[in-house]
């Protein structure tokens, strides 16, 4: 069954929600990587990149070589030429706020098409870590560039962001009085009203987990309402847990669709922006700061497909360097593989 917006419920988005649920499967839980986060947020909204440029330059904090051919008259035809060329991470974003937005464009093209359960990730440790000095900060701020881009993309007047706890949402609320989205916290006693038609759910954690999945069984009920999970902490390491609490936990995270996913390695990268295929990619040797595709899939890639996949990019590359860092992946994804069996 399936509910098409606009109605007299529902004026103000104009997209169709479906009942089907996914198959995709959420990890339960990621190995470390070594990528380090430029911590300054640009100002600009919508400025465009150069595909000659460093992928995640900002991330690195390294200024790509390719930058250097910029300052000679000489080059202009060679970068034009370049620009003409789709390279293999043309679809990868050059920093870190682009991939918020990218994220929020992709979760808004997902509720447009009728999804109605998504989540966003961005894998990377500056975003791991909230006890880290300003990183709950700049955490907020980059969820607000994410609303922002997923009101753009969808044009919905009604969209309802939900945070982790009251003091982060009261304080976000005095801060963002001219946000154009609503602002609740998982604790309150109604965080989502009847008039909302899109929730995004903030970097919800595992300790409020059973309030997560009652509001998402609110919203599967007529009429069907979106429903983003944006860098969900879901999945607690604690022994305590049981087999059968983290088996309801698993199913409800596999109703949900991954639209979003970054997950930077030691020697590449796996990304997936809907509607496109799941891409794994590995560094350049040549082009340091950039990426060539390896393999493309239609679902998540485990630990399994990126042993195989590294390994032949592995066989064909007699760089010492490059096998010493396809055997860094293949161990942080042997831990990975240790966490979740659990």
């Amino acid at each position: 069954m399936a509910s098409s917006f606009p109605n007299p419920s529902f004026p103000h988005c104009s997209f169709l929600i479906s009942n089907s649920t996914s198959s995709t499967h959420f990890p339960l839980s990621y190995p470390p990587t070594s990528l380090t986060v430029f911590p300054q947020i640009s100002s600009t909204k919508n400025g465009s990149v150069s595909k000659i440029h460093g992928k995640f330059e900002k991330f690195q904090g390294e200024t790509p070589q390719d930058d250097v051919l910029d300052a000679n008259p000489s080059s202009s035809l060679q970068q034009q030429l370049s620009q003409e060329v789709e390279e293999d991470d043309s679809c990868l974003p050059s920093d870190l706020e682009g991939a918020v937005r990218q994220s929020g464009e992709a979760a808004g093209l997902f509720v447009s098409s009728g999804g109605a359960r998504a989540i966003v990730e961005l894998l990377i440790p500056q975003l791991q870590f909230l006890d880290d000095e300003g990183a709950q900060a700049e955490l907020w701020e980059l969820s607000r560039v994410f609303l922002e881009s997923l009101i753009e993309e969808t044009n919905c007047e009604k969209v309802k962001a939900v945070f982790p706890d009251a003091g982060a949402a009261a304080l976000l609320e005095y801060r963002w009085k001219d946000a154009s989205f609503k602002i609740s916290s998982l604790s309150d006693r109604k965080p989502v009203d009847i008039a909302d038609e899109i929730v995004v759910m903030v970097v919800p954690d595992y300790q409020m987990l059973e309030n997560v999945q009652k509001i998402a069984a609110a919203l599967s009920d007529d009429p069907p309402r979106p429903l983003i999970m944006w860098n969900p902490r879901l999945i607690s390491e604690d022994v305590g847990v049981g087999f059968n609490v983290r088996k309801l936990r698993r199913y409800f995270l596999s109703t949900f669709t991954t639209v979003y996913s970054m997950r930077p390695l030691p020697s590449g990268a796996v990304f997936r922006a809907y509607p496109g295929l799941w891409k794994v990619f590995y560094d350049d040797k040549d082009r340091p700061g950039r990426y060539l595709l390896a393999k493309e899939l239609i679902s998540r890639p485990d630990a399994g497909d990126l042993e195989i996949i590294f390994g032949n990019v592995a066989d064909s590359d007699q760089d010492p360097s490059f096998l010493d860092k396809a055997a860094g992946v293949l161990s942080s994804l042997t831990r990975f593989m240790k966490a979740i069996s659990k």
